[in-house]
């Protein structure tokens, strides 16, 4: 296909020749040899020396001159402005068919043919002319011989070694160097000016030197000339005397009149304040400061009333020389060089005038002009000063050409009009100022042709689907043929379909198979018709359906990779098979199947990047997999890293809402790459936003991305394997898709009444992505449901919420919101149901009625309101009670009202937690969403009594060694009329054991009692209950002692249990706690438990509650104090006392009761309580148990073992060994029998041979 294009472009370039006949852009007579038969054509110079043409002397002199034309031209050239006769002279020789001239000067001085030369290439329809070219010979002159006398100068002065070197051609190039060919050192102090000389800001003691050499190299001829060397001696006059100074300065030249110390900078070149530089518009301008000064200054640069141009400048020589390229008009002006010291600074400025050699705005263009026809000439040259411009007919001034009535010449441009054949010629333009000149010839051909049709007939064009024909058909003709398509016979018309371009090539941008036929181009003028018939055939794509996979191979093994391909029938694929992008090695191991390659014996050079590539004659495809290949045995571990960027993105297959995205994967870095993330960039809504756009399997290179309307899209892909993502790739090109209408509403649309008479409508608005175009506004539209009514409609911007007014209230309402851009509406809204704003409810419920069930609990119902008065959506009730007063005692201040809610179907209720004995208030109200309704008439009820709370504050007093007294104040909470008191104590024994108990009842209104004939020293425990009808309350207990300096007072403790059965006498004093303060009562929230107590032993705890709710849902829950441990629970079957078993003694656990509804969630609770574990206080130790015992009686029988063997041994060997001989011959007391009846061993006995070892 790009070959076909070739073609095409060649041919219609022929085309657009002829298109642009009339005053347009350079034309050119086609070559086809076809259309050249008989076909005129002026002389056209095509190629010439430079203007300004330096030879080398040892060389021949070549002069290029070369012309094209019908008939071929013939050559003549002039020298120094008269004719140059070639033929006279045998050194000279014009190429056949040629006007270079080649110039023999061997034996000859090149001199000779110094001059200005031009060619004239002409035949019967005209001349050209070429440039003056100007032949100067390169010139590399000696050094004039010259005296250099030594240079005396004082330590601080400035000094300039001068290279003035010979004056050459072109100029040399300045350098310095020392007798051993090394350049010398430059720096901000030493450097070289721009024409060579070396500049000293300030010369130093190590600037001592006899070998200064400046060399000159011509570039031209290759050669280096050198000065003489310069000799330079620096004296520190302040350290010398009279005598050795004048006999030092003896025969040399000394630099500087005075001593010389520190000072401000001056300028050394150029001089003085002000300078001028001119330079030429395009060249590069240098200028160059060199100051004077000590210490070295540093010099900077400025446009004085302006910038440096940004780009275009930059600094060398130690900044010492500013350097602009490609000067333009703007770059005038004056420039400030500003050098400094800590002296001082001075300043330079240097005025930069641009001036311009002619430069072309407009150059003279070649004419086809058929006869009769109208052209111009134009010729447009600009420069400073103004070129003057000059016109030429065939080389000779119009002014001395021969009249032409269809000729002449305005504003400097050359009219022709009615031209007639034969009066074609070459017409030359000069415009020239005085830095140089532009010569431009351009030919008028007169023609007179019929339509030509240069495109082959019935050419057939194949492309691919979704790909871009292009139908030529080049013409000529003059006048200009004018073209025309058809298609099948239907004319063909320039639009978004087909695209018919200046050249006459007609474009489809995405061919589809219902292009494919015959097209006809009719190219006509007035002299006549042509017609050209192609055809286009539109093929499938080639597509590689199964790609070749990663594999990781063992070495020796087979290796097989499937490359399957779906393509047109009437094309043939071929396969190629790559390997790491080269050919596959010459190697009987590879077989290359129809759609697979198979490698066998692997070796581990086989490694690497397999591509099999899938081609046509129109496309092609490809697809590549990593072959890994490893030892049979465990290698060591591959370190694997995250792949590296894919490359070369490449947009294809463009069309309006879709684009196909190419790429090149990155390096798999040894793990295979799983998937590609495609991700875009919205520059036009959201830049700098990269956002995922779709992943594609890790085999795949290429994916066709479906695009929203008006986004321009950039787009970026990032590899993932087992490591991670890669770094994203370099982004592709930009993606512009036309905007359209939207494709989707706002969603999240939602209506809700804010008020009574209002409705608000929101919604999410639409992103950028999702605008599709500019314009974006919301059509909102509402109506009141179920009535017959139009649709009100608003269209609002860059808004998310509208408030609809004056509607009634909790009215149902239909609601729309569409969006609409400047292309049109989106798709039909859903319909959003909703309502307007509620108000409060007018009713309170009716027929409220509290039953009280006992003392701490009550059942209130009610009839529901009706719906009508409700104004909005009935969300529930809510039941307000609070206790105005106790029927025993006034309260000191009332209690805060108790809220509970309730459903909206729900019209009863149970009131728990309730004080007995008590008057309460309570009253209903309906509510919605907007607030509450009124409430219902208070209702007044009271609860029955209950048992009492526990006594408070009881203690001990008057501790006398036989009597005491216990004192307590009644109950804080009543619950109704105290009918006395329950009393009893029993004395505690040394070893904490409990005995026999004594019951006392007592009147109401005693709250102390005196206990005589007491046993002395002695520890009793108090129990006090206090009772109403109802029953007895908690227990509460207080212990003494009856001698005074053993009073340890322990604080008061609730005991487990009611009533006037003692508890069961524990085994160990029982540790007891209770909350703060000691009768503690339920939580307002729960207001179902009452006071809780506790008993604490050493690995258990007795708790007991007063609970008025249901039983079935109440549980104990204890946890270690300071812990993370979830709580322990424990279900409470029904009963107000719980032992909480295998608690550890000595930690502190925290406790608390509670009760929990059907879905195991915790309605009422108790607050927590602190309970801590004696630690074990028994006086025996079970010795049989401890670790220390145990030890010593497994050494002891180790022991034991010991001896057993070496009696063994000894008997065996025929010796007696009579144990009990041998202690009593000794008597040793350290091997006496221990007797102890501490477990250990007693004596040894011989009896018939058996040992026997009694242990205890």
């Amino acid at each position: 296909m790009d070959r076909k294009r070739s073609c095409t472009l060649c041919g219609g370039a022929v085309m657009l020749l002829l298109l642009l006949g009339h005053m347009t852009n350079a034309l050119e007579v086609p070559l086809d040899p076809k259309v050249l038969e008989g076909l005129p054509q002026p002389p056209t110079i095509t190629h010439q020396s430079p203007k300004d043409y330096i030879i080398d002397p040892r060389e021949n002199i070549i002069i290029h001159c070369e012309a094209k034309g019908k008939p071929h031209p013939s050559f003549s050239w002039t020298r120094n402005g008269t004719h140059f006769d070639v033929e006279k002279d045998s050194k000279v020789i014009m190429k056949p068919n040629s006007g270079t001239l080649v110039i023999d000067i061997s034996g000859e001085k090149a001199e000779a043919y110094e001059g200005v030369y031009q060619c004239i290439a002409r035949n019967e329809h005209g001349s050209a002319l070429s440039n003056n070219i100007v032949i100067r010979q390169s010139r590399s002159p000696l050094w004039s011989k010259e005296k250099v006398e030594p240079i005396t100068v004082q330590r601080g002065m400035s000094l300039v070694l001068q290279c003035r070197p010979p004056a050459g051609l072109p100029p040399p190039i300045i350098f310095w160097m020392d007798n051993n060919f090394q350049r010398l050192p430059q720096n901000s102090r030493v450097s070289q000016a721009l024409n060579g000389d070396l500049y000293f800001s300030n010369v130093l003691m190590d600037d001592n030197r006899n070998d200064y050499i400046c060399y000159a190299r011509f570039p031209h001829t290759q050669t280096i000339q050198q000065k003489q060397p310069i000799t330079v001696n620096v004296l520190d006059i302040e350290a010398m005397n009279d005598t050795v100074l004048a006999a030092f300065l003896n025969g040399s030249d000394f630099w500087g009149d005075s001593p010389s110390g520190e000072r401000a900078p001056t300028f050394m070149q150029p001089p003085g304040m002000h300078s001028t530089s001119m330079v030429l518009k395009g060249d590069t301008l240098q200028l160059e400061c060199l100051a004077d000064g000590l210490p070295t200054p540093d010099i900077s640069w400025s446009k004085v009333n302006g910038e440096l141009p940004s780009g275009r400048f930059s600094f060398h020589s130690f900044q010492k020389t500013l350097k602009i390229t490609e000067v333009t008009d703007a770059d005038g002006g004056d420039y400030r060089c500003l050098a400094r010291n800590r002296l001082g600074s001075n300043h330079h400025i240097i005025t930069v005038v641009v001036r311009a050699a002619p430069f072309w705005i407009s150059a003279p263009q070649n004419l086809i002009l058929a006869p009769k026809e109208s052209g111009m000439l134009t010729c447009r040259a600009d420069g400073n000063p103004k070129p003057t411009v000059t016109w030429s007919v065939n080389g000779i001034p119009i002014e001395n050409s021969h009249k032409d009535p269809s000729r002449k010449i305005e504003n400097g441009n050359i009219i022709l009009s009615d031209v007639q054949t034969g009066s074609s010629a070459v017409y030359q333009c000069n415009a020239s100022n005085e830095y140089g000149y532009l010569l431009g010839n351009a030919f008028v051909s007169v023609l007179a042709e019929p339509p030509r049709v240069l495109t082959p007939p019935n050419h057939v064009y194949s492309v691919i689907t979704n790909s871009r024909a292009l139908l030529d058909c080049a013409s000529f003709g003059s006048p200009l043929p004018k073209i025309t398509w058809f298609k099948n016979g239907q004319s063909v018309l320039d639009g978004d379909l087909y695209i018919i371009h200046k050249n006459n090539t007609l474009e489809i941008n995405v061919a589809r198979p219902v292009h494919s036929g015959k097209y006809t181009c009719i190219a006509s003028n007035s002299l006549g018709n042509k017609e050209n018939h192609v055809y286009l055939e539109v093929k499938e794509p080639t597509r590689i359906l199964r790609q070749p996979e990663y594999k990781v191979v063992q070495r020796n093994s087979v290796a097989e990779f499937e490359c399957k391909v779906k393509h047109d029938p009437t094309l043939i694929p071929s396969m190629i098979w790559l390997k790491d992008n080269m050919e596959l090695p010459d190697d009987s191991r590879f077989e290359v199947g129809s759609d697979s390659l198979t490698i066998r014996d692997v070796r581990e050079d086989d490694e690497g990047n397999y591509t099999c590539i899938r081609n046509t004659t129109l496309d092609q495809d490809s697809a590549s997999a990593m072959l890994t290949v490893v030892e049979a045995t465990p290698t060591p571990p591959i370190i694997m890293e995250q792949p590296d960027p894919p490359t070369d993105l490449e947009l294809t297959d463009q069309r309006e809402h879709s684009v196909r995205l190419t790429w090149t994967p990155g390096y798999e870095n040894n793990s295979p790459i799983q998937l590609f993330l495609i991700q875009y960039e919205d520059s036009l809504h959201k830049p700098g936003v990269w956002v995922n756009m779709t992943e594609v399997s890790g085999t795949r290179t290429t994916v066709n991305l479906e695009l929203s309307p008006y986004v321009y899209y950039s787009f970026r892909v990032l590899a993932l394997n087992e490591v991670g993502l890669s770094q994203p790739s370099a982004p592709s090109r930009q993606y512009r898709t036309n905007p359209a209408q939207p494709d989707v509403n706002p969603s999240d649309v939602e209506v809700v009444g804010t008020s009574p008479d209002s409705l608000t409508i929101t919604w999410r608005e639409l992103t950028g992505l999702e605008s599709n175009g500019p314009g974006l506004q919301y059509n909102v539209s509402w109506r009141q449901k179920d009535v017959d009514q139009q649709w009100n409609s608003l269209s609002l911007a860059n808004v998310s919420q509208y408030v609809v007014t004056g509607t009634p209230t909790f009215t149902p309402y239909e609601v729309t919101v569409q969006a609409v851009n400047d292309y049109g509406p989106g798709p039909t809204p859903e319909v959003v149901l909703g309502y307007s704003g509620e108000d409060l409810p007018t009713m309170a419920p009716e027929n409220v009625k509290v039953s009280v069930q006992n003392g701490t609990m009550a059942v209130v119902s009610w009839d529901a309101v009706p719906l009508s008065t409700v104004q909005g959506r009935l969300n529930g009730y809510k039941v307000s009670y609070w206790k105005l007063r106790s029927l025993h005692k006034q309260d000191p201040e009332p209690k805060k009202p108790q809220e509970l809610i309730f459903q909206e179907n729900e019209t009863e209720s149970l009131l728990l937690g309730l004080h007995p004995y008590s008057q309460y208030n309570l009253n209903i109200r309906a509510f919605n969403g907007k607030g509450d309704g009124p409430s219902s008439p208070n209702q007044i009820f009271e609860t029955p009594e209950g048992v009492p709370g526990p006594p408070a504050d009881l203690k001990v007093e008057n501790l006398n060694l036989d009597s005491l007294v216990v004192k307590w104040a009644p109950p804080v909470e009543y619950n109704g009329h105290l009918t006395g008191y329950l009393f009893k104590y029993q004395p505690i024994n040394t070893t904490d054991e409990l005995g026999p108990l004594k019951e006392l009842l007592l009147a109401a209104n005693e709250t102390s009692v005196t206990l005589d004939n007491l046993k002395h020293s002695t520890r009793y425990k108090f129990y006090l209950n206090a009772k109403t009808v109802k029953g007895y309350g908690p227990t509460v207990t207080e212990e003494g002692v009856t001698i005074m300096d053993e009073a340890l007072i322990r604080h008061p403790a609730v005991e487990v249990g009611k009533g006037s059965a003692p508890p069961t006498p524990p085994p160990t004093p029982p540790v007891t706690q209770f909350l703060q303060p000691p009768f503690h009562k339920a939580p307002p929230a729960g207001r179902m438990f009452g006071s809780v107590n506790s008993s604490v032993e050493e690995n258990h705890a007795v708790i007991s509650w007063e609970y008025s709710g249901p039983d079935r849902n109440v549980y104990v829950e204890y946890v270690v104090d300071n812990s993370k441990d979830p709580w322990k629970t424990e279900y409470v079957n029904g009963t107000r006392t719980y032992q909480i078993r295998g608690l550890k003694p000595g930690m502190s656990y925290r406790v608390r009761v509670v009760a929990k509804d059907h879905s195991d969630a915790t309605v009422h609770s108790t607050e927590e309580l602190l309970i801590t574990v004696p630690a074990m206080t028994s006086k025996q130790v079970d010795i049989a148990t401890q670790g220390w015992f145990i030890g010593l009686m497994c050494a002891i029988a180790l022991l034991i073992l010991v001896l057993l063997i070496v009696c063994f041994i000894k008997r065996n060997k025929g010796g007696k060994y009579p144990v009990k001989e041998k202690e009593d011959a000794h008597q040793d007391p350290e091997i006496q029998p221990m007797k102890d009846d501490d477990g250990t061993f007693g004596e040894y006995r011989d009896s018939d041979r058996n040992f026997f070892i009694p242990l205890r």
